[in-house]
């Protein structure tokens, strides 16, 4: 059995060749990547992402990432492309075909169809010399000295290699478009990352659930009116306007401080000037503030009327955090 030290020292081994693989892609940019990116940018069509084996696998992350950042991509696997598939690709239609030899046979039956229907055609390969080198329009060049697999065969730093380039083009159409978090909520409207960027306080309010008493209001009744809405505190209200709040932790204290709650009314144990939001503020930044106070509730106006609390239970509940 092999010990876990060489295990670790295995590992270790491969992450640092492919890192030094990946550090290495930057002496070997040149103009034909920044014609790639314009050329995209300035398309009309989609972008068509093709390849064969592995480099088809990185072909999907690529369109995927594309995407989600504000460029229409399709995948498009080299081997199906030759059987029917290759119909999916439209006139305006810029295409990246990735192979680290370039010369796949699928490649080179693929190659000549596309470049006969007047694609444009940017080559991802580790091979310049290759029939994908030499037919593309652009070459992206993606050379590793080798491969971390022992036998030098299974793509590993190779097909890193050409997953950050990929990575690298859509960051640079990103910043072409100037694309920024608002347009990629648009793109990712499901999970925690969709709600951190999308939701409101409106959107998640409970406003049958509005704790309110009067400043006049006995303790038992402020005691009372917490219980019942069950988000342990409640507005204190004066002439129809907020005048403080009143959480468990004001009734623990005042507890602490007097023998008896009679003659104790809501005004005399409140918080005054508590922490506010307004109804259309993003759910994220009503949770910076209770991070930045140490509070657990907001009182939520819409405009000048109090129309509930919003707890940070609440956007717990929903994974925002």
């Amino acid at each position: 059995m092999i010990s876990k030290e060489k295990i670790l020292a295995s590992a270790k081994k491969t992450i640092l060749s492919e890192s030094e693989s990946i550090a290495k892609l930057v002496t070997l940019l040149n103009d034909d990547f920044s014609s790639a990116a314009q050329l995209i940018f300035q398309s009309k069509g989609r972008l068509v992402v093709t390849g064969i084996g592995k480099s088809a696998i990185i072909a999907q992350k690529m369109v995927a990432t594309f995407n989600s950042t504000g460029t229409p991509s399709m995948f498009l696997h080299a081997s199906e492309a030759i059987h029917g598939d290759l119909g999916m690709v439209q006139p305006n239609d810029v295409v990246i075909c990735i192979s680290k030899s370039g010369n796949s046979p699928e490649i080179k039956v693929l190659v000549p169809l596309l470049k006969r229907f007047g694609n444009t055609l940017i080559g991802m390969t580790a091979n310049l010399t290759s029939f994908l080198g030499k037919e593309s329009d652009l070459v992206l060049n993606a050379y590793v000295d080798h491969e971390s697999c022992p036998n030098n065969l299974a793509p590993t730093n190779s097909t890193t290699a050409q997953l950050v380039l990929g990575d690298a083009l859509a960051v640079c159409l990103m910043e072409m478009r100037e694309f920024t978090s608002t347009d990629f909520a648009k793109y990712h409207p499901g999970g925690a990352l969709g709600k951190k960027l999308l939701l409101r306080v409106t959107d998640m309010l409970d406003r049958t659930h509005k704790p309110m008493v009067n400043h006049t209001s006995s303790v038992k009744d402020v005691i009372v009116e917490i219980s019942e809405k069950r988000l342990g505190v409640t507005a204190v209200m004066e002439n129809g306007k907020l005048a403080g709040i009143v959480t468990d932790g004001d009734i623990r204290r005042m507890l602490n401080k007097t023998e008896t709650i009679s003659g104790l009314t809501a005004q005399d144990i409140m918080t005054k000037n508590p922490k506010t939001v307004q109804l259309e503020a993003m759910v994220i930044d009503a949770f910076n503030v209770m991070e930045d106070f140490s509070i657990t509730q907001l009182v939520v106006f819409d405009k000048e009327e109090y129309v509930g609390i919003l707890h940070i239970h609440d956007i717990l509940k929903e994974g925002i955090i």
